[in-house]
């Protein structure tokens, strides 16, 4: 008799193998990182007032985050390749901990400085984190049915997002007058978080990624034949556009994320920062979560390229809307514009990657560091708009035109 192999599924193989729990912990590192990145957006604001900080000294909030990534990216990878991936998951969360606890020992010294450190700690163990999850999603099952595994565990990183400026918002908003650990709460609480998860991975089983299964998992890998090919990445013009233009959706992502609460608290003052925190958890982040929910469905019958230039254009409307100032009209004007820059990064990134063959690895990393534009913008925006937040909203005005540009410059491969 015959033994009948079980049907696939989307976290069982047809030899039976289950990989449901593992994927269930590996979902749980987007979750995690999504939290700790929606947080930012709080203490953007909080250390304004904590520190006596301007807007631009308060961008040093992601400075130190989206630099750590710039310089962690290479180092992470290598880490991996030595030492395997669960390894590199291990040391992302002892990273992570450990940056999360120092949120107690910088209460005392009543500086920014500390709490700075503590964050560039957290943001290199993320950096581990974000490198090993996402290619141990698209394996954990069928290969055929990679990219939905990772569009699931991508959507619990949205409702990360969601959740850290709406619970960082009341620990931090609420406390009392003169409550020098409001800053520390909520890092104590992920931290406690994060110390199970690390415990957890300890004991469960995690399969090895073997350059096989990538290949299967990330098709189009192969050592590219023929005329093109040892051009170097430098000298292909789209891959170049696709570097820059990620640098500039980093740089207006984290500019708008950074100084929601600002603006929303300027057009009217009624509104408290508890309030605005919320609204940037329930219509911003919300509106972005939808925004890649809807994305990958409207690409099955438009063009990647044409709706990146269509949300580019729609951005660069709402932006001037914002400029402007024109009351509610602006402030909606800036909820929506999260669902239309949701699908920026991830179409970015796949288009910069058509057609790289051999090159995939080397050109995935630097779209990767290309982060490194939210170092910079939040500080940019912070000194335009010190005295009027509106004005500074002009550097992801001009960071959307060039998205907008490189869409409509972006040709497929031959062949594609």
């Amino acid at each position: 008799m015959s033994i009948q192999k079980k049907k696939p599924s989307l976290f069982r193989t047809a030899d039976g193998k289950s990989f449901l729990l593992p994927f269930v912990f590996i979902t749980s590192l987007f979750l995690l990182w999504g939290f700790a990145h929606g947080l930012l957006d709080v203490l953007n604001k909080h250390f304004q007032g904590a520190f006596t900080m301007s807007k631009a000294e308060s961008g040093l909030v992601q400075f130190v985050t989206y630099i750590a990534y710039f310089l962690m990216a290479l180092p992470a990878g290598n880490f991996m390749r030595r030492f395997g991936y669960k390894k590199g998951i291990l040391c992302g969360l002892t990273l992570f901990g450990l940056g999360s606890f120092s949120f107690i020992p910088a209460v005392m010294f009543h500086s920014a400085t500390p709490f700075l450190i503590a964050l560039f700690v957290i943001a290199c163990g993320l950096c581990f984190l974000e490198t090993a999850a996402n290619p141990y999603s698209t394996i954990l099952g069928p290969p055929e049915s990679g990219a939905q595994r990772l569009n699931l565990s991508q959507s619990f990183n949205g409702l990360g997002w969601i959740l850290g400026p709406l619970i960082g918002g009341m620990l931090i908003f609420n406390a009392g007058e003169g409550d020098s650990f409001a800053l520390a709460r909520p890092y104590i609480l992920i931290g406690i978080v994060v110390a199970l998860v690390t415990l957890a991975f300890c004991f469960i089983r995690l399969p090895e990624i073997k350059t096989e299964v990538i290949r299967e998992a990330f098709p189009g890998g192969a050592e590219p034949k023929g005329e093109g090919a040892v051009v170097p990445l430098y000298k292909r013009p789209s891959f170049v556009r696709a570097v820059i233009a990620q640098f500039c959706y980093c740089a207006a992502q984290t500019g708008i994320f950074s100084f929601f609460i600002n603006y929303v608290t300027e057009m009217d003052p009624q509104i408290s920062n508890v309030r605005a925190s919320q609204f940037l958890a329930f219509g911003g982040m919300a509106l972005f979560m939808l925004g890649r929910l809807s994305g990958s469905f409207t690409m099955r019958w438009l063009k990647p390229s044409k709706l990146l230039f269509l949300y580019a254009l729609a951005s660069i409307v709402c932006m001037a809307l914002v400029m402007a100032s024109a009351g509610r009209i602006s402030l909606y004007a800036l909820y929506i514009t999260f669902f239309f820059m949701s699908i920026m990064f991830p179409t970015i990134f796949a288009l910069g990657l058509e057609g790289m063959g051999g090159q995939t690895k080397k050109a995935s990393s630097y779209l990767v560091m290309s982060v490194a534009g939210g170092a910079f913008s939040p500080m940019l925006m912070g000194y335009i708009g010190e005295d009027n937040m509106a004005t500074g909203f002009i550097v992801p005005l001009l960071a959307f035109g060039y998205i907008l540009y490189f869409a409509w410059q972006f040709k497929a491969p031959v062949g594609k």
